[in-house]
């Protein structure tokens, strides 16, 4: 199996935190994002993962060097989500390429698309679901009918994971920015079958806000969400601090809390906030409601 992961992206909405760092590396339970589907891919089975990258990518390239099986695509312009792969055409073998967003949370079995998607013989297979927040997409009979016209069928929401064949990629425009939507809005007014699989019974949030940061680790670290096996060390415990975090006395935490590798002062009260790595917080600060970068 092959797959490619979307990293390219700038983070707008969780300004000015990406400033910091790109939003698949913000780390889950003290863990970075891209390094955990990285790996959730390859338990998955997948052997070749090129991962493309554009805003901060220095930080992705360091990130990933090393890693074996995984290609890093650096983008000095940007190319958008279509234009992304059809750049990374050659990198594929002759195969489906999984693809997925690198700043989503799920419990999507990858697996299950992909034999879905070879049971199905499309030239793409969504994995779609009911989010009324985001339920754009006319669905009718496990095919996709429109991405524009909502009368045409039932609305789901995409969760920006697919399969595709390769060769679908090849109709996009070389180096320029693109959609991968709009392939997919063109292959659908040519006839041909783009497969949405439900996968309403999986857990998913694209974390594209800091109250969706916040929920998330919310979720993890009080049992409501299901944790990824390859998250550690957060089971039954809803404060989770790093073992290299220095704290002070007389530290409090409430609610649930995540601290990284920081500093952290006496008399400190610490509730439902994220606390990232290397950051130094005075002594005697209460910390409410918060991610914590710097």
């Amino acid at each position: 199996m092959q797959a490619m992961i979307l990293a390219a992206g700038f983070g707008t909405r969780l300004l000015p935190y990406t400033l910091a760092r790109p939003k698949p590396l913000f780390p889950i339970l003290n863990q970075p994002l891209l390094l955990l589907i990285i790996n959730r891919l390859q338990q998955a089975g997948c052997d070749h993962i090129v991962v493309n990258c554009h805003y901060l990518r220095e930080q992705i390239v360091q990130a990933l060097q090393g890693l074996a099986g995984v290609v890093v695509q650096e983008e000095s312009s940007v190319l958008g989500t279509g234009g992304g792969l059809r750049l990374a055409l050659d990198q594929f073998r002759d195969e489906p390429v999984l693809v997925t967003n690198g700043d989503i949370y799920h419990t999507i079995d990858y697996q299950r698309l992909y034999q879905a998607h070879k049971t199905k013989g499309a030239a793409v297979t969504m994995a779609m679901h009911d989010c009324p927040r985001f339920n754009t997409v006319a669905v009718q009979d496990e095919r996709i009918c429109s991405f524009d016209d909502r009368t045409r069928g039932e609305l789901l929401a995409f969760t920006g994971l697919h399969i595709l064949e390769p060769s679908v990629l090849s109709a996009i425009p070389e180096k320029q920015e693109y959609s991968i939507i709009d392939c997919y809005r063109r292959l659908v007014d040519q006839g041909q079958l783009i497969s949405a699989l439900r996968v309403d019974d999986c857990f998913w949030t694209d974390m594209g806000t800091v109250e969706d940061y916040l929920a998330l680790h919310a979720g993890l670290l009080t049992g409501t969400i299901p944790v990824w096996p390859e998250l550690t060390g957060s089971a039954n415990n809803p404060f989770l601090v790093a073992d290299q975090a220095k704290t002070g006395s007389g530290l409090v935490l409430k609610d649930w809390v995540c601290v990284g590798d920081a500093i952290i002062g006496n008399n400190t009260c610490l509730q439902r906030s994220v606390v990232w790595d290397e950051v130094t917080i005075a002594e005697g600060r209460l910390i409410v409601d918060q991610l914590v970068v710097q």
